[in-house]
């Protein structure tokens, strides 16, 4: 019963904001800035579908030359062959986004071709199944987490992304129930398994990620996150259909979603030095309860995935 409660008092709590009626009250002229990224290399995750589409699309057509990330081939064809007008192009790259192994390798790929001025991390999922990988990590936190990790740091340690270039974790307002606890992020069985608690620690810890990217130094680039509101996704329709079906009408569209990574790419806002987290182009805090306070620390939380990357690949990131 507590669950449940809780749940309602999350949802309540955040509608306003999270809904596409938070979206038209912040972001009343969606079509400013006019956008430009000509000249610009970028890397997309999770670019087949949704919000990760968009953003893809979005930033080719504004002149970028985009590196979609995804497992899929069909759908990464059917990405390719949309519409784009030149210099705007989209180039694919197929990976498994659960193996450190083929992201690093895909990193490689990337570093070849080149210098890269903005990465968005957005490939997300929320599984209620428990699995593992190949490398022994648990699914969603390998594809949500890990490898987030594991990409952008094989990029910062090649030198293909440096100061002149961004990095856009794309969290969930999930996170807001969450205090990150490091033991809860990967659980050890099914029976200790809860996808949708899993799916906020890790969308917690990319605040965190931020953080230690931000703390590196004028060399490193500049890390920003933010969570797209509550947009009708795959992901969304698959994982939380109660959740859908109660609420269709007031989900955002997949370009809503991506509206504010395109607006952070296009203005490139300093960093705060009391962090935060972007939702329609407004800087909000990263706690809005008091007990979500006092989790772990970004160096804590990448000392603890180092230790997972060693576990599962045999060797650390640097």
């Amino acid at each position: 019963m507590l669950k449940p409660l809780a749940a309602l008092f999350f949802y309540a709590r955040f509608f306003r904001a999270f809904s596409v009626l938070g979206f038209r009250a912040r972001v009343p002229d969606p079509g400013q800035p006019r956008l430009d990224f000509r000249g610009q290399r970028w890397v997309v995750t999770g670019a087949t579908g949704g919000i990760g589409r968009a953003i893809a699309l979005g930033a080719a057509r504004a002149g970028a030359a985009v590196v979609a990330i995804a497992r899929d081939p069909s759908r990464l064809a059917t990405l390719a062959a949309e519409p784009v007008a030149s210099p705007g192009r989209v180039e694919t790259l197929q990976v498994d986004l659960a193996s450190i192994a083929r992201v690093r390798a895909a990193a490689g790929a990337i570093v070849d071709g080149g210098r890269v001025d903005v990465v968005v991390a957005n490939v997300g999922v929320m599984r209620h199944d428990y699995s593992r990988t190949a490398e022994g990590l648990e699914t969603s936190l390998a594809t949500n987490l890990v490898n987030h990790y594991a990409l952008v740091e094989s990029l910062r340690t090649a030198k293909a992304i440096d100061g002149r270039s961004l990095v856009i974790s794309m969290s969930s307002g999930g996170m807001y129930g969450a205090r990150l606890d490091l033991a809860a992020l990967e659980a050890a069985d099914a029976a200790g398994h809860d996808g949708f608690m899993a799916y906020a620690q890790h969308k917690r810890a990319q605040v965190e990620l931020t953080r230690y990217w931000n703390g590196l130094g004028p060399a490193a680039p500049v890390a920003h996150v933010m969570h797209p509101g509550w947009v009708d996704t795959d992901g969304v329709r698959t994982a939380l259909p109660g959740f859908r079906r109660a609420l269709a009408r007031y989900l955002r569209s997949a370009d809503q979603g991506a509206d504010t990574a395109l607006w952070l790419a296009a203005t490139r806002p300093p960093v705060a030095a009391e962090g935060g987290i972007w939702l329609d182009r407004q800087l909000d805090p990263e706690h809005a309860f008091g007990y979500t306070r006092g989790g772990a620390s970004a160096a804590e939380l990448v000392a603890w995935l180092e230790r997972r990357v060693v576990g599962a690949i045999g060797r650390p990131m640097a």
